[in-house]
Order: structure tokens, then sequence, then C-alpha cells
């Protein structure tokens, strides 16, 4: 496969290349739950598919800190692909082998041990309580298989190559597509099926991409040893702001839907359905992040100051065009997708009004993505982490609860998308103006300095 050189050439044309199959990978990601929660909603009903929705929320926030560490990866491992530092690559390739294997194991423990506390404290109703718990407890399981090969992923992206990880996604989903039914409806699992079908398809695409990629020897991966003291310290320094980036964003999800489960069972159903289409919508958003981070990266290992602005600006325009056109088509088919879920008319009813009201604000948060994506390719990740508190828990979590006092369940579309359009323009001038070209993350950069 190949593997790309963002220090030279055509960048709006490494962008779309590059970003399409990121894209493409992003989607059958999101195919997981999007499929989990056809078969529940359909088969078994708006309770269940809550439950569902529920509990992703507290895996997500589970994995927030080994996403986090996945994000000071790319910024790493790109930069030492910039520089052309082999031994570098290898070296850093295997601490965070190292690192974040043992913290995803850490996570999925604690996860499964506080299933059911963690469930209370956001309120979930008491008929979901059951199937949540399970939902949840099946996915802490498989935990380290979903780390492995998104973690496989995210070292071909900074290495140039977005294809790869496109073929590992795509067995998992097609796996996952396949046993759904069998677990669900042909075992008579239920919701405990789902969660099932999901883990057994990730460990199994986990096994086929570490195949390829040792087979093919696409990555310098090692037999693991321990680290050296400066590579740990280096990957903590960025890991734990980076990881508390994500902690930011998914308690702040989980405080949102504190404030969706106040509305009771039909809304918690309708905004759970929204949310699958939701996730659909900011995928170019999230895929274009993932991109410009990776090239940005590469040219910061080698201070291309004028290409990196390049790329800013290449992004944000590629995310304005594709945001609005999906704003378009979401506006319309609308109630036809979420009906795909759910055909209580009170749950369709919300999931409506609340997707007609937020895709018009997604440019916003495309935004988002993208300038932070390029200040976090230079290291500087205690601002990035400053912008998300920002954005999660001074803007959107006070905004929507206040307009969801004013305004009902439709207000809660409505604060959100306030939000979203106030931290783009923080982030746009944190970008302009702050010192993020100034970090130095190795060594040898800080002496010559």
């Amino acid at each position: 496969m190949k593997q790309h050189d963002f220090t030279q050439g055509g960048l709006w044309r490494q962008l779309v290349v590059f970003s399409l199959p990121i894209m493409a990978t992003n989607l059958l990601q999101v195919s997981y739950q999007f499929v989990d929660s056809l078969w529940v909603g359909n088969l078994i009903g708006a309770s269940a598919l809550g439950a569902v929705a529920v509990s992703s929320v507290v895996i997500f926030t589970i994995l927030s800190f080994i996403i986090g560490l996945n994000n000071a990866a790319l910024t790493i491992l790109s930069q030492q692909k910039g520089k052309k530092d082999e031994s570098g690559l290898a070296r850093y390739l295997n601490a965070f082998v190292v690192l974040m294997t043992l913290l995803s194991a850490a996570l999925g423990l604690l996860g499964y041990v506080s299933a059911d506390s963690l469930l209370r404290l956001l309120g979930t109703p008491a008929d979901m309580l059951h199937d949540a718990r399970v939902y949840l407890q099946i996915n802490c399981l498989g935990i380290l298989f979903l780390f492995g090969y998104n973690f496989i992923g995210t070292v071909m992206r900074s290495l140039g190559d977005s294809r790869t990880p496109l073929h590992f996604v795509m067995a998992a989903v097609v796996l996952n597509a396949m046993l759904d039914p069998l677990f669900i409806a042909g075992f008579g699992w239920g919701v405990q099926g789902a969660a099932a079908a999901t883990i057994v398809s990730q460990g199994l695409a986990f096994l086929y991409g570490l195949f390829v990629v040792l087979s093919k020897r696409l990555a310098p991966f090692t037999w693991p040893r321990l680290p050296a003291r400066e590579e740990i310290a280096l990957i903590l320094r960025l890991g734990i702001p980076a990881g508390l980036q994500m902690a930011v964003i998914s308690a702040g999800a989980a405080a949102i839907m504190s404030v969706v489960t106040s509305f009771g069972e039909q809304v918690v159903a309708g905004f759970s359905a929204a949310q699958r289409l939701d996730s659909v919508i900011m995928l170019p958003a999230q895929a274009l992040g993932t991109a410009v981070n990776s090239m940005a990266g590469q040219n910061i290992g080698i201070r291309r100051w004028e290409r990196v602005s390049r790329i800013a600006r290449y992004g944000v325009l590629y995310n304005l065009f594709l945001m609005l056109a999906i704003a378009v088509v979401i506006f319309f088919a609308a109630e036809w997708a979420v009906s795909l879920f759910i055909q209580e008319p009170d749950a369709v009813r919300f999931g409506t009004d609340y997707l007609r009201i937020i895709c018009w604000f997604y440019p916003f948060l495309g935004i988002n993505f993208i300038l932070n994506g390029i200040v976090r390719a230079s290291g500087a990740m205690y601002p990035v982490l400053a912008l998300n508190l920002t954005s999660f828990w001074i803007l959107r979590f006070p905004l929507t609860y206040l307009c969801a006092a004013l305004w009902g369940s439709h207000g809660i579309a409505i604060g959100m998308g306030i939000s979203l359009v106030v931290s783009s323009l923080i982030a746009s001038a944190y970008y302009r103006y702050g010192g993020w070209k100034r970090k130095k993350l190795f060594r040898e950069e800080a002496d010559t300095a």
C-alpha cells in the first residue's frame, strides 16, 4: 500500500485522496452501532434501543483516554515520519504498544465492574437499566480488541497510508453484519447478542490487521520491550492532555444525555435514533480532522509552516462544501431516516425535529475538528484541551440545559447548535493568534532551539 509523503506535492489532491478512505473507514466504524441499532430497534423495541444508546455513551467515555493516546500517537509518529527518522519511529511505536495495551485492559476492567453505577449516574430509566448494563459490560470485555485494530489504523495513517485501515474495518463490519441477526434473533440473545457480535467481529478484525501489517512489514512493529524513560515521558506529556480532551468530549456527551433523559423514554429513543444519524453527518469533518493532523504533523516535523497553513485553509473549505451538502440531504430525509430505527410516533417526531435543526450547525463543528487537528499536530495538547473544555462545559452543556429549560425538548438542538458556532470562533482565534507553532516535541529540537 502507498504511503504518502505530505512534505512535497500538491496538497489539495493529497487532502482529497488521503481523506476519502478515512471517511469510508469512519462510515464503516459508525455502521457497527448503526447495524446494532437497526436490529435492536426493530426486533426488540424503542426501550432496548435507548438502553444501547445510553450504554454507548459510557463506552465512549471509558475509551476516551485510549482514543486520546491515539491522537498523541498520530502526532508523534507523523512528525517522526516527516523527519524520516526510522529509528525514532520504531522506538515510539513500541512505547505506544506497551502503554496503551496496559491502559486499555485497565479501563475495560474498570468499566465492567462499575457499569451499574455509571448508568445510574446518567439517570438511565429503570426499564432500560438491565439491557444497558448487559450491553455495556460485554463491550468492556472487548475493549482491548477495539483498541488494537484502531491503533493499527492510527499507525498506518501517521505513515501516510489511509487505505490499509479501511480493509481491517471493512472485515469487522461484514462480520458484525453477519453475526448480528444470528446472535440477536437466531439465538434469541437480544441486546446481549448485539454486544457479543460486535466484540467477536472486532477481535477477528484485530487479528487480521495484525497479520497483514506484520507479514507485509507495513510498519516497524517489534516484539514489545520496556520503553525508554524519555519515550514514556513524551507520550504521557502529550497523551494525558490528549486523553483528557476525549474525556471532556465524552463526559460532555454524557452530560447532554442527562438533559435528554429528563424528558422521558420517547425523547430518549428519538434522540438515540437521531444520534446514530448525527454520527454519520459528522464523518466528513472527523475524517478531515484526522487527515490534516497527519498531513500537518509530517510538515511540522521539518518546519514547513507555509504548507501547514495551506493544509488548514484547504481543510476548512473542503469541510464547508461537504457539510452543507450533507445538511441539505438530512433536512429533507430526516423523518424517513429516523423511522428506520423506531416507529413510535412521538419518538420519530422528536428525532426528526432535532436533526432538522442541528444539521445546519455542523459546518461549524467541522471547523473545530480541522483547526484543532492542525494545532494537535504540533503537540500543543493543553491548548486543545482548554478549547474542548470551553466548547463542552462552558458553552455546550450550559446552553443545552438553558435552552431545554426555555423551549422544552426542542431546545436541546438549539443550545447545541449555538455552542458549535461560538466554539468555532474561539478555535479560529487560537489558530491564528495562539503560540502553538513554538511547540518543540523532541529533545534534539529543544536543544537546537
